[in-house]
């Protein structure tokens, strides 16, 4: 069994500045990833990686909720830059903003089932 921490410490200065230099602002990413760590948000982003779009009334059903609670959950998500939606008639739909948003998604869905497959979670 490995432990959890270093038996002795050792700050590797050259290592520790090079990384500081590199780290951006993360404030944007930190953003993405409050919006999504909500459950029925992250159900919806899911569910519009399987349908391109969707209507509110579609999600709502989908997530179990009220068209008002849908809607609240699509604004979040388009306000954080992850959805974007359209108006055709008396219809409002939401998609994924672009692909880096549907790869994220993905990706973790992807993550989390890989370790059930491998039997290491």
């Amino acid at each position: 069994m490995i432990k959890e921490v270093c038996e002795v410490t050792i700050v590797h200065d050259d290592v520790v500045s090079g990384v500081q230099k590199m780290l951006p602002d993360l404030g944007g990413m930190v953003q993405i990833f409050k919006a999504l760590a909500d459950e029925t948000r992250l159900k919806i982003a899911y569910s519009l990686t399987l349908e391109e779009e969707m209507c509110v009334c579609d999600v709502a059903a989908v997530i179990g909720s009220s068209v008002a609670t849908a809607s609240h959950h699509l604004r979040y998500l388009r306000d954080q830059s992850l959805a974007k939606s359209r108006k055709k008639g008396k219809m409002v739909y939401y998609s994924l903003t672009d692909n880096h948003v549907h790869q994220l998604v993905r990706i973790a869905f992807e993550h989390t089932t890989e370790g059930d497959k491998h039997g290491d979670c």
